[in-house]
């Protein structure tokens, strides 16, 4: 049964082509003689002896996706985890559908699928075992591994009916029945990562540790202004080096004009020089004695500050683009009560995954065989499919385990410049970027400045709002990830509201980081609300729930959800009041005195269909310097928790990541390149600047969503609400060590 989407057409269509049954290739025995597993799916393999192994479709970057779909399938299944082993299933869209990771998709695109393939699993079991016995199906159950007789007590497991079961007609998959959740043995059951054992003991297992016979490595220095490409370098100097096979300029493929508003790295192969050697440490060691002149083109002129100088320019301007508009805000401000007004700004970011951009490529004979720690092979093969004009087909790409992904994998830069470098080289080839390659060459998330404007009425309402954003990009469009929605909250609570938006040119490439737009918006609107909510005199917590109390504004009508794409519900303002009334209940906001110096702020989020509030408690001395004491977070995305150990591990993880960004992580350009280079200009959080993370989940009565991203948004506006409870000092730009906070 080859299970490729989960509509019920493109099911009966494979099998039909399977005859209306299985299409299996069953032996029984392999070369040694000895049972072989039976496929029962594209998902199952169950062995004589019971030990059922399950293929995890997508890619794991370290959200525990490869033990949480297994899970779904086991619980289904009805078999026990401690006889379940869990492979990386192969890069076949044909067969899986969708493998991707990104968006905190998996759990909501794949919940009823990983369900019904399970469910489809034992009720082929039963069958087999219903036909062994000449009994109805009815009168059988299945239960850890084994079917039961219910009236006779026999028994058969698994492992004897799964060759007979392998020969049933396959089920259709709408039609299993599937559990009551009230029955679920696995699913909720907190359960540790199926590779922790090899993560512990330093086995090979990413990217980074794959090895390939005849494998050399590689180096790959860029231009340091973005767009940049090589004039000329001392290729025969480096060739003479110990160990180095090859030393090449690559020119590059992004055709000119493809985008004018900042290069695009899902469109072709940065130019540069290619170092190939026996090993990474000759190929490293030749990079150091690099001399290259570099033709570095008109990005030279863009920096940081030439970005922050045109933007407060461009703020005193009416918008370019008006994103939305409701009511008469210009009513509203003239019959306020109380005008405030404030500006906020947020910088670049680098992803700096733990692991460095890496890939091994082999390209013969015109095929490409390729080892990624990517968020997307998808991505890759079809770029690479495009350069080198040869057929997707010809590509094999193989999913690795990634050490951290945040959106970076999502582009096959290093991919293509991997594959690229073995074609020339005529070898395998491993390219492993160096920590500052991996800073300077980032897609980053990008920075923006914001001018906040609301009036409130003589009760402390919110009747108005403008926000006039100044963001990225050019002829109207933005740049990657540099947009902003018209449905940001507090968009259809506030009657009269204005977005507008203004752009600047960028040579700097963007794209998506760990809950990409909500990461910066979050701190900007809930920082800038938590203003309003004390210049109304009331508590902001309260506040905030008479603000969620009801919509003021119809919404817009809901997108049509795109082909494999997840149906956006509409923000639901009662799953937020629940888990801000949670956070605050336990965090026990407004019933605990604190100490001088000491404040609690709170704020919350709706991000890829999770609804989160963070309640922070920082501590502020009077040199200024934030210790941060405390975190609570309350977390709403469905019905269940998958693995209540992994889902911990991505809210406190999400919470921490955030935390560093705002105590000390910027991006800064200066003559058209960054200025960080490594952890000591780009520090990542050190583990004595972590506090505790209290994680709440409370349940709805929907479908599971995801959980990789939507616990860092609300983080660092519920920091940036601390700091000002504690001090009296408002920040309104990150990150804090930019300098000491306004006086407000």
């Amino acid at each position: 049964m080859r299970i490729s989407k989960s509509s019920r057409r493109d099911f009966l269509k494979v099998s039909a082509a399977a005859g209306g049954g299985l299409m299996l290739n069953l032996k029984s025995a392999n070369a040694a003689g000895n049972a072989a597993p039976s496929d029962l799916n594209a998902y199952i393999k169950m062995a004589p002896d019971g030990i059922v192994t399950i293929a995890a479709k997508n890619p794991e970057i370290g959200q525990g996706i490869k033990t949480a779909l297994p899970m779904i399938i086991a619980d289904e299944l009805e078999v026990d985890w401690k006889d379940v082993r869990v492979e990386t299933a192969a890069f076949d869209p044909e067969k899986y559908g969708v493998q991707s990771a990104g968006g905190s998709t998996a759990i909501p695109r794949n919940w009823d699928l990983m369900r019904r393939v399970g469910a489809a699993g034992r009720q082929m079991m039963v069958s087999a075992a219903a036909k062994t016995w000449k009994v109805a199906e009815s009168e059988c159950t299945a239960a850890s591994g084994v079917v039961t007789h219910t009236a006779s007590g026999r028994t058969l497991k698994y492992g004897e009916l799964a060759a007979k079961a392998a020969a049933l007609p396959a089920p259709d998959l709408k039609t299993v029945t599937l559990k009551d959740p009230k029955n679920f043995k696995i699913i909720g059951t907190p359960t540790k990562d199926v590779d922790g054992p090899k993560i512990v003991t330093g086995q090979p297992l990413y990217g980074i540790d794959v090895t390939v016979p005849g494998m050399l490595y590689a180096t790959y220095e860029k231009c340091p202004v973005f767009g940049g490409t090589v004039a000329s370098a001392n290729l025969d100097e480096i060739k003479k080096m110990p160990g180095v096979r090859h030393a090449f300029i690559v020119e590059g493929t992004i055709p000119k004009g493809s985008d004018k508003i900042n290069p695009s790295m899902d469109v072709g192969l940065s130019g540069g020089v290619a170092i190939v050697a026996d090993t990474w440490w000759q190929a490293n060691v030749a990079r150091q004695k690099l001399r290259v002149d570099w033709n570095t083109g008109p990005m030279v002129a863009q920096s940081s500050a030439g970005f922050a100088a045109k933007a407060a320019e461009l703020a005193k301007q009416k918008p370019e683009m008006e994103i939305r508009k409701d009511g008469d805000v210009d009513a509203a401000f003239k019959n306020a009560a109380k005008v405030v007004e404030a500006t906020y700004s947020y910088p670049f970011l680098a992803h700096a995954t733990m692991e460095p951009q890496n890939c091994t490529a082999h390209f013969k004979d015109g095929k490409l065989e390729v080892w990624a720690p990517t968020q997307n092979i998808g991505n890759g093969r079809a770029l690479c499919a495009k350069v080198f004009g040869i057929p997707e087909s010809s590509i094999t790409g193989h999913m690795v385990r990634a050490g951290g992904g945040f959106g970076r994998r999502a582009r096959p830069d290093a991919f293509l410049e991997a594959a690229w470098i073995s074609k020339v080289a005529g070898a395998p080839v491993k390219l492993i970027w160096s920590r500052e390659d991996d800073i300077r060459h980032d897609t980053y998330r990008p920075g923006g400045f914001h001018t906040f404007k609301a009036a409130l009425d003589k009760n402390g309402r919110l009747t108005a709002l403008t926000d006039h954003f100044v963001s990225y990009g050019a002829d109207g469009k933005f740049a990657n990830s540099a947009n902003i929605a018209g449905n940001v909250f507090p968009a259809e609570f506030v009657p009269n509201l204005n977005f507008g938006a203004s752009l600047m040119p960028l040579g700097t490439p963007t794209g998506p980081l760990r809950a990409p737009g909500s990461n910066a918006l979050a701190f900007v609107f809930q920082s800038f609300l938590d203003e309003v909510a004390r210049a109304s005199g009331r508590d902001p917590l309260d506040f905030h729930l008479d603000l969620l109390s009801e919509k003021r504004v119809a919404a817009a009508p809901a997108a049509a959800t795109p082909p494999g794409g997840i149906p956006q519900p509409a923000f639901d303002p009662a799953r937020m009041r629940g888990v801000l009334t949670t956070v605050a209940e336990k965090a026990g906001w407004g019933k605990r005195k604190l100490a001088a110096g000491s404040g609690l702020g709170i704020a919350y989020y709706f991000s890829h269909l999770g609804y989160v509030a963070h309640v922070v408690e920082a501590t502020v001395s009077r040199q200024g310097q934030v210790k941060v004491d405390k975190i609570w977070v309350a977390v709403d995305v469905g019905s269940h928790i998958v693995n209540p150990s992994g889902a911990i591990n991505q809210v406190q993880g999400a919470t921490l990541d955030g935390l560093g960004q705002a105590l000390g992580q910027e991006i800064t350009i200066a003559r058209g390149g960054v200025v960080q280079g490594n952890f000591d200009d780009f520090p990542i959080l050190r583990m004595n600047q972590a506090p505790p993370v209290e994680v709440h989940f409370q349940t709805s009565n929907v479908s599971p969503t995801g959980l990789g991203e939507p616990a860092l948004p609300p983080l660092l506006p519920a920091l940036a609400n601390a700091i000002f409870a504690a001090s009296g000092k408002r920040h309104r730009d990150m990150p804090l060590s930019k300098g000491s906070p306004a006086a407000v």
